[in-house]
């Protein structure tokens, strides 16, 4: 054996010695090892679901098992015939590495986890190098040209910058090897104040300078590998990546258009990729074609790739061919990606289509001069949430091949002539759930699959949820908020997913809905994208990798909001957000938009989106600009919340913006509990205290509980006002805002009221869950109606789920995202709610379903037309009402402490009950009504008729709202003025509105 034999040998005896020992696999479990380079596993726990018998909650995850030389694990006990186990490791809502993880237990039961990798390793992966760093994280930031920081590192370490645009770093015991490098400067002082405000969740790092990097060595060093290395006091060493949207904001953000630009016939094709060491565009004759017809270089300048082509470009199908280096794995990748900015794709968006959308050809007749329905104010708004499918999916009146489509919108139908009856008593928007480019749903319909024919199944029956579950990835369904590209309306829509056909098709449904009185609002997801990294529906992430996706520190993609994050704090994504909205706003004549998660976007990149949306011009644009609604989810959770980015786009940040958001208060009071809690607690609507159900009692605590929520209410009617003065349930003056926050608007166009949305069960199945169940079918019916007219007589601006009005049900499904057309349908020929459908799919309802299965078997509950018809006629009823008078939609904070007021208050009141007065006759105010001098809305909670006395029923001529007088409630048609006792009376479980000539 010759010395090189004896040597190797030698080696590979020691390695095996050294090896970590691992303790034999029981039976019946899967195991989890997770490795941390530093060791500090404290508060380290993980999150396990589907086949395991375990039922862990997120604040509460699984302990580790045990620790051994390689890590720490976890065994999870294993449901028989195990087929997948979703886990996540977190500490708190950091996950590491941050997208769920899935295994197959039949084939695989044991995995390797290193912190910061996204990937679950067969075999114990050699982790010996990650003591002196690991290249596959990125800890440290570059934030401008000349700065740099790394949180967790000591000021006084002795840090060095290492480059190589080939990708050729490497970590070893000994710190880096490969590239050039460079000493930076230790600052002791840390970033100055500017940078501390915009990146205020790095203001303690310690921070590094590096001088003398003029623009063009930035963007050599930026366009390879750059990674940092430290040698601290004590000897030891440390590595990392670097996080690099500051620098890349910092040298090169631009406003130049980007996209398609047209000029005198000719296209300039623009794509910002300032990292990419090349881009060549690729041109198609047609969306299938094999090979390109043509290979373009692109020429780069400031960060901006551009060619310039011919007039015979139009129409083409375009991709472009990016090489860049990609932390995500780590090389120089090159990927063949659609455009950011695409206005046009083939089918299931496999290339962009270059298209000028102010091409006549593309518009519909009378497109131009389309007028819309007018808009005094926000105030005047009444949303109704809509999805496209659901629309026409099952409605027998739509021909077969439009079903489901844009054009379903352009027919005689039912759906049409119920949008218009709602539009004749007082809708104003349609909001359309997401009709962008989604990436979940194939658009070649030829390959959608049915889950069959449910007619021969029981109604509570398990059958009808497991044929969904079986072709819910192959059929037309989804919500919609997985984006894929934002700019370009979605192709399952469509009679014709290549080309044009969909942009046509999405202007003859706004121009229709115009027809009918309606405007139209787009539901928009720009706080994720369906992917990032080098996955195949990755868009932004594979041309400027690490720029677009919000990362961790670590530098792995967040995904609270259960997909890729995005990160609209950096100046390109913010642009991109704002172009793509104006866009919306000017090439489909959109007028409005909700944010889907909101509070995850700034403050401010709502406030641009406000300014650049109000200031488009019918003259200039064909927009009246400060007509748009913009409204969203203000919601504050995840790695941004309380400020931790910069100011963000949650309830309160929001006031004084006029943009809106959602009042989960008055939600919550009305219906009971929250979307988070039982579903049979009670609220206002649903009995609480007056009509105990499975978890309330007729004790104080409940009646406290009802009057609590009584008070929110009030809050919720006088728009949510954080200023707004009352007298709460304890008899104290109070606001808003001292009500435990309740109150958090300035303007009551702040304030979307609602009880009901496409999340979570709908009112009916929530009434379904909290009514007592001796409530009859008429009972939970006057629930409904009741319900419903809460937010349509508020302040502020009512909000609708399309089929409340109709008693639409989901079968208790608690989030239908892709429970299909069958869980999703929409009855509007109201001989049905669609009863009877089955119990809700498994994975978020099998908790349920004993409780599922008492409601739904009950057939003496399932609505017929009558009971259709009624709550239909009663919700136009209060639509109409809500627009018969102007004091229903005051349009400032001043109007409505001055004209709303309460009566029924303090500790005296009577549970259940709800009074509001609206006055016109105001000294020093002008008057508002030409008819009505003041108006009194009795919301009548409880199982009993009330009698309200106050003097003002007597010296006042006080009557029935015509239209309730002649409207469709029998019930509220019998409310009545008694003059001799000063009172008004109304009957049980309805609202009335009397009015004061």
């Amino acid at each position: 054996m010759n010395l090189r034999r004896i040597v190797t040998v030698l080696i590979s005896f020691a390695a095996l010695s050294s090896a970590p020992a691992f303790a034999a696999l029981p039976d019946g479990v899967a195991r989890i090892h997770y490795h941390r380079p530093k060791g500090d596993y404290t508060g380290w726990g993980l999150h396990a679901w589907e086949d395991t018998p375990l039922k862990i909650e997120w604040s509460s995850p699984l302990p580790v098992t045990a620790r051994d030389d390689w890590g720490v694990y976890w065994d999870v006990p294993l449901k028989d015939g195990a087929k997948k186990l979703g886990f996540i490791v977190h500490k708190g809502d950091q996950k590491d590495p941050g997208a769920d993880q899935f295994l197959d237990p039949a084939l695989l039961r044991e995995v390797w986890v290193v912190s910061g990798r996204n990937e679950l390793a067969q075999t114990p992966p050699d982790v010996s190098a990650l003591a002196s760093g690991d290249l596959t994280r990125a800890k440290a930031h570059w934030l401008d040209r000349d700065t740099f920081v790394w949180p967790g590192m000591a000021a006084t370490a002795e840090v060095r910058l290492h480059a190589s645009p080939e990708a050729s770093l490497k970590l070893g015991r000994d710190g880096i090897t490969g590239g050039e490098s460079f000493v930076l400067r230790n600052e002791p002082a840390g970033i100055g104040p500017e940078l501390r405000a915009a990146f205020p969740h790095l203001a303690g790092a310690a921070a590094f300078t590096l001088d003398g990097l003029d623009t063009t060595k930035v963007t050599a060093l930026l366009k390879g590998q750059i990674v940092l290395s430290a040698r601290l006091p004590d000897g030891s060493r440390d590595a990392t990546g670097l996080q690099i949207p500051g620098v890349l904001d910092d040298r090169f953000a631009t406003d130049a258009v980007l996209g398609v630009v047209w000029q005198r016939g000719i296209p300039t094709l623009r794509l910002w990729a300032p990292t990419a060491q090349k881009v060549r565009l690729h041109l198609f004759d047609g969306p299938r074609t094999d090979k390109p017809a043509q290979v373009i270089d692109m020429i780069e300048t400031r960060g901006v790739w551009s060619a310039t082509g011919t007039a015979s470009w139009k129409g083409r199908y375009y991709l472009y061919e990016v090489s860049v280096y990609t932390p995500a794995s780590g090389r120089i990748e090159v990927a063949r990606v659609t455009d950011p900015y695409s206005r046009s794709l083939a089918r299931n968006s496999e290339r962009s289509q270059i298209v000028d959308l102010a091409d006549p050809a593309l518009a519909p007749a009378g497109w131009a001069t389309q007028k819309k329905p007018p808009l005094a104010a926000p105030e005047d708004a009444v949303v109704y949430e809509l999805h496209v499918r659901d629309f026409s999916a099952t409605d027998a009146t739509v021909p077969d091949s439009l079903r489901g489509t844009y054009l379903a919108f352009t027919r005689e139908s039912n759906g049409t002539k119920h949008l218009r009856s709602l539009a004749a008593a007082g809708l104003t928007h349609v909001h359309l759930l997401p009709s962008f480019d989604i990436a979940t749903v194939n658009e070649d319909r030829a390959t959608w699959q049915s889950p069959g024919d449910f007619t021969r199944f029981a109604p509570d029956g398990e059958e009808q949820q497991a044929a969904v579950a079986k072709v819910r990835m192959t059929d037309g369904f989804n919500w919609g908020y997985d984006p894929y590209h934002y700019g370009v309306p979605e192709g399952s829509y469509t009679t014709r997913p290549d080309g044009t056909a969909r942009i046509v098709e999405f202007r003859r449904m706004v121009q229709s809905l115009s027809d009918m009185g309606l405007r139209v609002v787009m539901d928009v997801v720009y706080n994720h994208t369906h992917a990032a990294g080098i996955a195949p529906h990755s868009v932004l992430d594979r041309i400027v990798p690490g720029y677009y996706q919000r990362l961790n520190a670590d530098g792995v993609v967040e995904n609270s909001t259960c997909c890729s994050n995005t990160a609209t704090e950096h100046r390109m994504m913010e642009k991109l957000m704002v172009d793509d909205l104006v866009h919306w706003a000017r090439d489909f004549h959109v007028d409005g938009f909700r944010f889907d998660l909101m509070g995850h976007h700034m403050k401010r990149n709502l406030e641009h989106a406000r300014d650049a949306l109000h200031a488009l011009t019918p003259e200039r644009d064909g927009v009246e600009g400060p007509a748009i609604l913009l409204y969203g989810e203000g919601w504050d959770f995840g790695e941004v919340q309380g400020g931790k980015r910069g100011p963000n786009a949650t309830q309160r940040n929001m006031a004084g913006t006029g943009i809106a958001t959602f009042n989960d208060r008055l939600r919550d009071a009305t219906r009971g509990g929250s979307p988070f809690s039982d579903r049979r607690e009670q609220g206002f609507a649903t009995g609480r205290f007056t009509a105990p159900g499975e978890m309330d009692r007729p004790d104080d605590a409940s009646r406290v509980a009802l009057l609590d929520a009584a008070d929110r209410i009030r809050v919720g009617l006088a728009g949510n006002l954080a200023g707004y003065r009352f007298t709460d349930r304890r008899g104290n003056a109070n606001t808003g805002g001292g009500l435990g926050g309740t109150g958090y608007t300035s303007d009551p166009q702040e304030c979307i009221n609602y009880v009901e949305a496409h999340d979570n069960e709908t009112l009916w199945d929530k009434i379904l869950y909290a009514a007592p169940a001796s409530a009859t079918l008429s009972d939970r019916v006057r629930m409904q109606m009741l319900a419903l007219s809460v937010p349509a007589l508020a302040q502020g601006i009512p909000f609708f789920h399309a089929g409340g009005e109709v008693l639409r049900t989901k079968s208790l499904d608690t989030d239908s995202y892709d429970s299909g057309d069958a869980f999703n349908r929409l009855e509007l020929g109201y001989d049905t709610n669609g009863w009877g459908m089955g119990l809700p799919p498994a994975e978020k309802n099998r908790d349920r379903w004993p409780t599922i299965r008492d409601r739904i078997r009950r057939a003496e509950l399932a609505p017929k037309r009558a009971e259709i018809k009624l709550a239909l006629g009663s919700f136009q009823d209060v639509l109409a009402v809500r627009r018969s008078s102007p004091l229903f939609r005051l349009r400032t904070a001043e109007e409505v402490q001055a004209r709303v007021g309460f009566l029924n208050t303090g500790p005296t009141q009577v549970p259940g009950l709800i009074v509001m007065t609206l006055s016109d006759a105001i000294e020093g105010r002008e008057d508002l009504d030409p008819r009505w001098e003041q108006i009194a809305v009795v919301f009548n909670g409880t199982p009993t008729e009330q009698r309200i006395v106050h003097p003002a029923f007597a010296q006042r001529a006080f009557e029935l709202h015509p239209r309730l007088r002649e409207g469709a409630d029998p019930v509220a048609r019998t409310a009545r003025v008694d003059r001799s006792a000063s009172a008004i009376v109304t009957p049980a479980r309805t609202t009335v509105v009397f009015v004061a000539p």
